[in-house]
């Protein structure tokens, strides 16, 4: 938890934030990541500084299990000094221990993005989903919650002045608005109409375009025209090559190896015409990160086998 100290921008664990939503689609399945289709919503977890503060703590984080539909989990709120914002114990179940930071008592309107963060360690530990090392993990709990339709609130709680700031959570407010805008460019859903404060709007504004970026990446043919000429030159290169070893261009998420190697799904390419493999471009699923390999023969339509996303590709 920031809170009046430096707020870190940017995008510095965003490889770590593509693999958490992968991470989750493949633990998940499409399916079930389809019925967290509609977002906490704010009227819900609505907390004012008059309501009582037990009860109110109580009945936000009813509203989390709810949500993440964790039907025989209980959890028992407290406060206590701490550095950090919150804590859960995480224990067998059904009742689950979770210590909010003692300033929450008077900054009621953020203990639901504290809540959605520590329930949803509980989900992910019930799903015995988790990366290694402390932050990993703490930035895949972060992801989850904002992809399954609760970290909205994490990223409203980022405020910024010229005297004070706050924010919550692992993630950089820029990486929380990109999470976000995957899960709004999936569910057509716009959690900006939510938002209090005005650094979250402009984060999630960041986030989005670079969401957007993801979408227009070659070989799919939405990129744009330096990148089709990048591409175009990257391909000739690897073509020329006639290397038996797949051919990585720097700079861009997109290599290329010859069909023989074995796909992504196990399977070998080959040439229908009977000659030597034609080359293969490998990239990363637009929606969720997923490697797709396919031939390279110009017109592709590939079906991402983990999310179900079509896309349509220039190869």
């Amino acid at each position: 938890m920031a809170d009046g100290g430096p707020v870190e921008h940017g995008y510095p664990h965003l490889e770590t934030v593509r693999a958490a939503i992968n991470a989750l689609y493949k633990r998940l399945s499409y399916d079930t990541v389809q019925t967290f289709s509609t977002s906490v919503a704010p009227v819900d977890v609505a907390f004012c500084d008059t309501d009582d503060l037990y009860p109110g703590v109580q009945r936000v984080a009813r509203e989390m299990v709810r949500h993440y539909r964790l039907p025989d989990a209980r959890m028992i709120v407290g406060f206590r000094a701490m550095t950090h914002a919150a804590n859960v114990e995480l224990a067998a179940g059904p009742e689950y221990f979770i210590e909010l930071n003692d300033r929450f008592r008077t900054h009621r309107r953020d203990i639901g993005a504290a809540l959605a963060h520590e329930v949803m360690h509980i989900y992910l530990h019930r799903l015995d989903l988790s990366f290694p090392g402390l932050r990993d993990n703490e930035i895949l709990t972060d992801t989850a919650a904002a992809y399954l339709g609760a970290g909205w609130l994490l990223l409203d709680a980022f405020r910024e002045d010229a005297t004070s700031s706050q924010k919550l959570g692992y993630l950089t407010p820029e990486e929380f608005g990109y999470v976000l805008a995957k899960r709004a460019l999936v569910f057509d859903e716009d959690p900006a109409i939510w938002f209090t404060s005005p650094q979250a709007y402009t984060a999630y504004t960041a986030g989005m375009e670079l969401a957007r970026r993801d979408t227009r990446q070659p070989p799919l043919t939405a990129a744009g025209w330096a990148g089709r000429r990048r591409y175009a030159r990257d391909r000739r290169h690897a073509q020329d090559q006639h290397s038996p070893t797949a051919a990585q261009p720097d700079g861009v998420p997109y290599s290329f190896s010859p069909a023989g190697h074995e796909d992504h799904n196990g399977q070998h390419g080959h040439d229908r015409h009977g000659g030597h493999d034609p080359l293969r471009v490998s990239f990363p699923c637009p929606t969720c990160h997923q490697r797709i390999r396919v031939p390279v023969r110009g017109r592709v339509r590939a079906r991402c086998g983990v999310c179900r996303t079509v896309l349509e590709c220039d190869t």
